[in-house]
């Protein structure tokens, strides 16, 4: 199994090296993995913090972690601050978000992100920024102008659709000067080697087709293959056949973080968004996961989450191992995207061994089908069924199916389950269990102990 792992470990390097050059129209040929600052760090990750972690990720990238995404905040002089106007937002003379130079000094002398960028690329990595969709409101008030275009400000600013949760910008209105604006935007940030952007406040609460249109043509004019991730969610199914036609990612849950089943604020709230709830919510979505359209259920909240996280206090991640292993497992067999939120300068073992799991990691990638179970039909001495069900299908030279079973109860269970739950024919099959790496014997039924919350992932010999 070891000489196994490595071959796995070594496809992934392959994978890793040919996305660098994926051309446009072949963006995000399978879900994308790498790490975001938010979960560890909020609005105050430096760039010697995110050299750290950019580092650390460098290691881990022959198991296809790649892409390296700074999250809001970055063009502010003092992210500590409890006011848009003392958080001293950074732009240039068309109001386009620069790098805030005390916390990103290699963005000097107008340089933007271009020397940090090239430094990711240089480790065989990719660079990412989030954004909060629109224009800054001091750029409105000021009314500057619009790079390569006789527009200013006022004229692309739509002064009455602010965000909720972020009152720094404006929207964009839906017009020539709108358009100007974000091809400006996204003319700059091509230029410093952007590879990826997370726009917020967006896909849901509110959903901003408009904006999405506009971004998605600001990035196929500068010609650079960049990935669009769209925030927050829950975006609607309705709108799964739009966003799939301009992004790559999009967000199907409210912020995710380390809970298991919160208890939601009135008003129809999901934030927190638990582990528990992820079960309906990908098999919902499930039908829509394809190469370069990956419904993102957010960022994996497990190990350190630390110094300054987007949620609470610093912390390690609330999530007992059983839910972790749990969490990682439904996002890899369901083919999300794997964003780790850890703070990688802390990585503990335990988050180690999932981040390193070669064939889980294959799984995510390969697949070329994957979805709940079927729900079983209790007969006879009626067993005991764990409450969720997933198998995957890969595809290649040398296809696997995977199968994954879900405890959701507080207690633990013992099943015994059909073939046919996961599709198989209904005789006796052998499976490899994949996290204790162990074969198991031939049998009419798959037979699975699970501590709380826990899972199993086995794959069918």
């Amino acid at each position: 199994m070891f000489r196994f792992g490595l071959r796995l470990a070594a496809c992934f390097a392959v994978l890793a090296c040919c996305a660098l050059s994926v051309p446009g129209q072949n963006l995000a040929p399978t879900p994308p993995m790498g790490w975001n600052s938010w979960d560890a760090y909020g609005l105050t990750i430096d760039e010697a913090d995110y050299r750290a972690n950019t580092t650390v990720l460098a290691g881990l990238k022959q198991y296809g972690w790649l892409y390296s995404v700074i999250d809001e905040g970055w063009y502010m002089q003092d992210p500590f601050a409890k006011t848009v106007e003392a958080h001293k937002y950074v732009w240039d003379a068309n109001g386009i978000l620069l790098p805030a130079l005390d916390r990103f000094p290699s963005a000097a002398g107008g340089a933007g992100f271009k020397p940090l960028a090239d430094w990711v690329h240089a480790q065989g990595l990719k660079f990412g920024i989030h954004i909060i969709r629109g224009i800054p409101r001091q750029v409105v008030k000021d009314n500057l102008p619009i790079a390569s275009s006789s527009f200013r400000a006022q004229d692309a600013a739509d002064t009455t659709e602010t965000c909720p949760w972020d009152e720094g910008n404006y929207g964009i209105r839906d017009n020539a000067a709108g358009q100007a604006y974000y091809d400006s935007m996204l003319k700059l940030y091509a230029g410093w080697g952007l590879d990826f952007i997370k726009v917020d406040c967006i896909s849901d609460h509110p959903y901003r087709p408009t904006e999405i249109r506009q971004i998605a043509e600001a990035i196929r004019k500068t010609g650079r293959p960049i990935v669009l991730s769209l925030s927050p969610g829950p975006t609607q199914l309705a709108h799964a056949a739009e966003v799939a036609k301009y992004a790559q990612m999009w967000r199907i849950s409210d912020d995710h973080w380390d809970v298991w089943a919160p208890q939601h604020k009135p008003g129809g709230s999901e934030f927190p968004f638990g582990v528990r709830d992820a079960f309906d919510r990908l098999a919902q979505w499930a039908p829509y996961f394809k190469p370069g359209n990956w419904p993102d259920d957010d960022m994996l909240p497990e190990g350190s989450l630390t110094p300054h996280p987007g949620m609470g206090q610093p912390r390690q991640s609330r999530l007992t191992h059983d839910e972790q292993r749990t969490e990682f497992t439904l996002w890899a067999i369901s083919r999300s995207p794997l964003i780790m939120g850890a703070n990688l300068t802390r990585l503990d073992d335990f988050t180690r061994s999932l981040m390193t799991n070669a064939e889980v990691l294959r799984m995510n990638q390969t697949a070329i089908e994957s979805g709940p179970g079927r729900a079983p039909v209790e007969s006879g001495n009626a067993s005991t069924f764990p409450e969720r069900y997933w198998y995957a299908r890969t595809g290649g030279p040398h296809p696997r199916t995977y199968l994954a079973v879900f405890n959701l109860e507080d207690h633990p269970t013992s099943s015994n389950l059909p073939w046919m739950l996961f599709y198989l024919p209904s005789k006796a099959h052998a499976v490899f269990d994949v996290w204790n790496q162990k074969h198991i014997a031939r049998a009419r039924a798959l037979h699975v102990d699970l501590p709380p919350h826990g899972c199993a992932l086995f794959r069918v010999e």
